[in-house]
């Protein structure tokens, strides 16, 4: 079967891994790049593929079905409704826009022209998360109480986004998968440290209706690497570290038990999850192509997208509180 023609949007930092895939399935039929850099890069990525200078050159042919953006987020919603008006199916690379409303619009749009808008949630598309999702539906864990996460690293350091909207948004959706609601309640805390008013380091408190809560910690000035995101439930522990090469996906068998009215601990064995092979963007890229051949709703549509940014919209009103607590229903 013919897989939709698509056009990729900006061929940068993160672009050039779009350009790559959808190349590498058939798929891409232009590259579209403002800068020299850029458009040299895709025609060295992509040879053979057409590359224009303006996004009007997708928009204006009809053997392209869909548009992926992965330009600056301060140029996603500008595009996408653009794409959209053009009756374009669209992937946005995350986050879908710079505030709450945006996104609502965005999505709107999307519905009304009866469109696929779908979100670069990268994450979700990791064999890990999918099978921690799995393991979460059928409580295996038992009930989930706590989940945190760490996403720090040595740079890359931004200037036009702080660490929070950079790095936080995967690691959002996927507690909001995992959790099945919105919080009630947020804070967020964090510091400045290379440029004026650019957070280089925050943490976010999620409080949800049920009791649990999850915690949410980023930063570009780590001294190493890490990128774990651990869940704690009842019955069994998960830990997903994407730095580890092997044992990506590892559940431990610990739990505390009440035994004459004192906390007993109980440690028992860890077990290794076997995971699927394959690139997590891969696997986003061959989503999209589905859902625009089939019509089908994406995994990471435009409504989930737009509660990510909710979520990340209280969060950032809370770091400029200094931490003070901003209810989700406010937003």
């Amino acid at each position: 079967m013919m897989e939709p023609k698509v056009a990729v949007v900006g061929c940068g930092y993160w672009g050039k891994n779009l350009v790559r895939n959808f190349k590498q399935i058939g798929a891409l039929a232009l590259v579209c790049d403002p800068t020299d850099a850029g458009r040299k890069l895709a025609g060295e990525i992509a040879p053979g593929i057409e590359v224009e200078d303006d996004i009007r050159a997708a928009l204006d042919r009809d053997d392209i079905a869909a548009v992926v953006v992965a330009t600056p987020a301060e140029t996603h919603r500008e595009l996408v409704l653009r794409a959209l008006e053009a009756g374009k199916d669209v992937l946005v690379e995350k986050p879908l826009a710079l505030n709450y409303l945006e996104g609502q619009e965005m999505q709107a749009a999307a519905e009304s022209g009866g469109r696929i808008l779908m979100v670069g949630h990268l994450l979700e598309y990791h064999a890990a998360v999918l099978r921690l999702r799995e393991l979460v539906t059928q409580n295996v864990l038992g009930r989930v109480n706590y989940i945190y996460s760490n996403r720090l690293n040595f740079g890359k350091v931004r200037v036009e986004e702080n660490s929070l909207w950079s790095f936080a948004p995967h690691d959002i959706a996927v507690i909001l998968r995992l959790v099945g609601e919105l919080p009630i309640e947020v804070t967020c805390c964090g510091g400045n440290y290379v440029s004026p008013n650019v957070e280089d380091v925050t943490v976010s408190c999620l409080h949800f209706r049920t009791g649990l809560r999850a915690h949410i910690f980023v930063s570009w000035l780590n001294p190493f690497k890490e990128q774990k995101l651990v869940v704690v439930g009842n019955d069994k522990m998960a830990v997903f570290n994407d730095v580890e090469p092997d044992e990506k996906l590892v559940l431990f068998n610990q739990q505390v038990k009440i035994e004459g009215g004192k906390p007993v601990l109980y440690n028992g064995d860890r077990t290794v999850v076997e995971l699927e092979k394959g690139e997590p963007l891969r696997r986003e890229c061959e989503h999209f192509l589905e859902c625009v051949r089939d019509r089908r709703t994406p995994l990471t549509d435009a409504s989930a997208g737009v509660r990510v940014l909710k979520v990340l919209q209280a969060c950032q009103t809370s770091l400029r509180l200094n931490g003070r607590p901003v209810v989700l229903s406010d937003i």
